[in-house]
């Protein structure tokens, strides 16, 4: 019972410690081309000189080390430098969105935390693709992309200069289109496309940061499909080929084609009489080879 009181008491007075612990900052947002400061401390276990380390990982993964062996790496060099507490950008870029890894090492000890980092860069033009003629019932994709903005741009669809609602169906002016609208890729997608889908068509793309910014205006017509057409395409290509065949059939009756190349025949030898000058050494006369082929 006395055992149990003291190690109560002595846990109030010294409290419970976390050994080897980094704190960070919460997450930082900034505007391109400003400094900004990223806040990273550690506890006493580690000594007093500890190691640190800060590495950055991209947006896409890709991983690099901003600061190691006590110096700035690579493209870092001479715009990041590292206090006690912490790391200075004197500039940031659009490129240094991403994730900060604080990583600490001393006395046997390891610890590391991470903080995010957002460079907000307004939102340039978009670039949309949009088909300016489409047949009824097919599938049509409209694109819209922003290659700038940070964080990254969300996207609303425009026909006919009226914004075009994220689900249709819960509005009564555009209950009957079924087209799919996804504001985080900028994609605008017919299943199957109708003639009321016929307009001009816009994207815009918009992050909270400066002026939201529209693509170029395009006319998309839907047309039915020309099945006469088709038929009539299909009826001239068989006459076409009936004439052609009947033309070398004629031709070949008349003679005006070359016949089939003929069996070779086989040379044949020929026989030629000696000549009467030829004498023989012994019995008066001589004769030469007499086959020629």
């Amino acid at each position: 019972m006395l055992t149990f009181v003291f190690l109560c008491f002595s846990l109030s007075v010294t409290g419970i410690h976390a050994a080897f612990q980094v704190t960070v900052s919460s997450p930082v947002k900034v505007k391109e081309n400003q400094g900004i400061d990223l806040q990273c401390s550690y506890t006493a276990d580690f000594g007093a000189t500890p190691r640190v380390e800060w590495k950055f990982k991209d947006l896409k993964g890709s991983q690099t080390l901003v600061y190691f062996d006590g110096k700035p790496t690579g493209q870092y060099v001479g715009r990041v430098t590292m206090y006690t507490g912490g790391l200075r950008f004197s500039k940031v870029t659009r490129g240094d969105t991403g994730d900060y890894d604080c990583e600490v090492s001393g006395n046997g000890g390891y610890g590391e935390n991470t903080i995010k980092l957002t460079v907000l860069v307004p939102p340039a033009k978009p670039v949309s693709r949009i088909p300016s003629s489409v047949t009824t019932s097919s599938n049509v994709r409209l694109t819209c992309f922003d290659p700038v903005g940070s964080p990254p741009s969300t996207y609303k669809w425009y026909k006919d200069n009226t914004p075009l609602p994220d689900d249709p169906t819960k509005f009564p002016a555009f209950k009957n289109l079924t087209y799919k609208l996804n504001v985080f890729n900028g994609n605008l997608e017919f299943p199957s496309v109708s003639k009321m889908d016929t307009g001009s068509y816009f994207c815009e793309a918009s992050n909270g940061e400066g002026v939201p910014q529209r693509g170029d205006q395009v006319k998309m017509e839907v047309r039915d499909l020309n099945v006469g057409g088709i038929v009539a395409g299909v009826i001239v290509a068989l006459l076409a080929v009936g004439l052609l065949l009947f033309g070398l059939w004629y031709a070949s009756k008349k003679g005006y084609l070359p016949k089939l190349s003929e069996k070779k025949q086989k040379p044949q030898a020929v026989y030629t009489q000696p000549q009467t000058d030829d004498v023989d050494e012994v019995n008066g006369f001589r004769q030469k080879s007499s086959f020629v082929v």
